[in-house]
């Protein structure tokens, strides 16, 4: 580093994605920022127990930050943490619930995984893994729901969303009966690959619904037909990823007792993955 070079503070909100222990006292953290995209940031002494804001740094938070190093990526890759306000702890409603947890985690190593580039500003990204959290805490709506909703969001976002109301292969319109992941979704009969899936037609209806965030619809499904859906998601997730998720076998299909709907600390509330996370989203 130059002599006299001082490291630049901005200040950003974010959602922690993951956090890794560094030495005896220290963490690094993963965080998807509103303007920032990915990066990575050391908060020192956060593990310590007199630590002021190592409670406010845990998995799935959403938080405000003040950071020092170069948005630009100017010097080091790790940046540092200097400053934190927790906006929604959403992590404190998900410790004592399985089900919930692992679905969160599922959607904190998705969210790492589409945003491959550090620094590389992602808006979209960030109101969709931020909603997609508000949702669970909120516990409105099953959470194998949720997190099949962000699924199908996240690879529309990312150019990977699976073909529902036409052929992929030719792009014929119509809901057809075969599925296939290779081919890119639903498939008409010529063009039906060996192998393809035949689903029913309520399942291609429920990912049709999560996509567009028909919840009337997606709620009033079944539980064969909401297996079947999350089956196909995940194949189709990570056929495109070309790697398996580490957290999404671990997520427990199971129902959640509804959340409590008294706003506290942590934030209140929100419907399941608005289109707008906020009302700061246009400040970008």
């Amino acid at each position: 580093m130059p002599a006299g070079y001082r490291r630049q503070l901005y200040r950003d909100d974010a959602v922690v994605l993951r956090v890794q222990k560094l030495g005896e006292s220290d963490r690094i953290i993963t965080l998807l920022t509103r303007r920032h995209g990915r990066l990575r940031a050391v908060a020192r002494g956060v593990r310590r127990t007199t630590s002021r804001f190592g409670a406010r740094l845990e998995p799935f938070g959403h938080v405000d930050l003040q950071l020092a190093g170069s948005p630009e990526g100017v010097g080091s890759s790790l940046h540092s943490i200097s400053q934190v306000e927790g906006l929604a702890l959403y992590g404190k409603r998900f410790l004592e619930d399985y089900p919930r947890y692992t679905a969160a985690s599922a959607i904190a190593e998705t969210a790492e995984r589409l945003s491959p580039v550090e620094r590389e500003p992602s808006l979209r990204l960030f109101q969709l893994t931020l909603g997609a959290l508000k949702a669970l805490a909120a516990g409105e709506h099953a959470t194998s729901l949720v997190l099949d909703a962000y699924l199908l969001r996240g690879m529309s976002h990312a150019g990977w969303a699976p073909a529902l109301a036409e052929c992929a292969v030719c792009g014929t319109p119509g809901r057809h009966g075969a599925f296939s992941v290779p081919a890119g979704g639903s498939v008409c009969p010529d063009c039906r690959p060996p192998g393809a899936a035949h689903p029913a037609p309520a399942t291609v209806g429920l990912m049709l619904a999560l996509t567009h965030g028909d919840w009337q619809v997606a709620d009033g499904a079944e539980q064969p037909v909401r297996r079947e859906c999350s089956g196909l998601v995940a194949a189709h997730l990570q056929w495109h990823m070309e790697r398996n998720l580490r957290a999404l076998p671990l997520v427990d299909r199971r129902e959640s007792p509804p959340a409590p709907r008294t706003p506290g600390a942590d934030g209140p509330p929100a419907s399941p993955i608005p289109a707008t996370s906020d009302r700061r989203e246009t400040s970008q």
